[in-house]
């Protein structure tokens, strides 16, 4: 058996004194099954750094991509679709909309957003995507410019049934993370309930949103584990076989 964290960012984790360093990192989550990351750059420079960090991992993946909170420091994107060639990226993102903590950027981040679906649809790679305060304009986003052509996931999903089956007729998987364990989340795991197991995928969004029982500590991907149990839980299904289709799910939608 072995987990897959859809979706973290190992270069921010504390090599200081959480984790000796990459390979303690590594060493703790394998212990807990965790084999494969998808770490997720959030700006260009990010990305960069990413790549300095983590190409002798073969078992790290990555995407690229501008976070719609770091659109106005990028001003442009004319090296986005040059970098996410890089075989090691099997995404664009993550990118989306945040009207949470940047509601005043909206039209640079509905832009940025729309780029970035065009440019995985001319790579035939799907999109990460972030959306907080905004799931009306994010959906309508990914319908006008036919991000059904490229599919994608919407990590860290936190929207009611409504939302998650508009974005399940796009062909979109959708991604849980430590959030569903907290104590207030009670429609969004009724909201997993009625999810299909093959339109699920979970993650860490390491170092953020610890799972209970580790709230209040900083998140690594070995906590995914606490997730894949917890789900199991919810959808009544062995670990064993759960962590079977997440993986098919993940080897699906970034087209390994």
């Amino acid at each position: 058996m072995f987990l897959i964290d859809s979706h973290c960012h190992l270069d921010q984790l504390n090599y200081n004194s959480l984790h000796k360093n990459i390979e303690d990192m590594i060493k703790k989550s394998h212990e807990n099954y965790v084999k494969k990351f998808l770490t997720v750059s959030t700006s260009i420079n990010n990305f960069y750094n990413i790549q300095k960090i983590f190409d002798k991992y073969n078992f790290i993946f990555y995407s690229c991509g501008v976070h719609p909170l770091h659109c106005q420091k990028e001003k442009n994107l004319n090296q986005l679709k040059l970098l996410s060639m890089n075989q090691r990226v099997i995404a664009l993102g993550e990118t989306g909309l945040d009207y949470y903590y940047s509601p005043e950027n909206k039209k640079i981040q509905q832009y940025f957003f729309r780029e970035h679906i065009r440019i995985a649809i001319q790579l035939n790679k799907p999109i990460i995507v972030h959306t907080r305060n905004a799931i009306n304009d994010t959906i309508k986003i990914l319908k006008e410019e036919h991000a059904e052509k490229c599919g994608g996931i919407l990590h860290s999903f936190t929207e009611n049934d409504k939302s998650a089956f508009k974005l399940l007729d796009l062909g979109f998987y959708i991604s849980f993370s430590g959030i569903i364990t907290f104590k207030n989340s009670i429609e969004l795991r009724n909201t997993l309930k009625k999810i299909p197991l093959e339109n699920l995928l979970i993650e860490t969004d390491s170092p953020y949103l610890a799972p209970i029982p580790h709230r209040g500590k900083e998140n690594q991907p070995a906590y995914l584990l606490d997730i894949a149990k917890y789900i199991c839980l919810i959808k009544k299904i062995y670990l064993e076989e759960f962590a079977e289709i997440i993986k098919n799910n993940f080897y699906t939608l970034f087209k390994f």
